[in-house]
């Protein structure tokens, strides 16, 4: 059974996402609730890979598989969104909840869009 996925979430994400994955079963930090607010992209993807976390973001470059390669973190997802205020946020994480109990996330890049979702890794 794969394992399930922790999660640390951005900056840039609205508290209220940690707060739906932990009520749908998940350990859901936030970078702001660590102080680490501001802090360079580098340094938040390493504490994920420290901590064993994946990375929850809107923020598009770590979507570059060539500077976060996805075999070498705990999952990272990024969310693509075209409106990204906080209500079509949290129907996004909505729709992915689900798909995180089909779909592994380990080692993975999953880019997140209003119709569909990409895996790469």
């Amino acid at each position: 059974m794969a394992e399930v996925p922790r999660f640390k979430l951005d900056e840039n994400m609205p508290l209220e996402v940690a707060e739906h994955l932990q009520r749908a079963g998940y350990d859901a930090t936030t970078v702001w609730e660590e102080r680490l607010s501001g802090s360079p992209d580098t340094v938040i993807a390493t504490i994920c890979q420290n901590e064993q976390r994946a990375l929850l973001t809107l923020d598009v470059g770590f979507a570059n598989v060539l500077t976060y390669p996805p075999a070498q973190y705990p999952g990272i997802i990024v969310l693509r969104l075209k409106r990204q205020e906080r209500s079509r946020v949290l129907e996004t994480i909505a729709r992915l909840v689900a798909l995180l109990s089909r779909e592994p996330l380990q080692g993975r890049l999953w880019i997140v869009e209003e119709e569909r979702v990409r895996i790469r890794g």
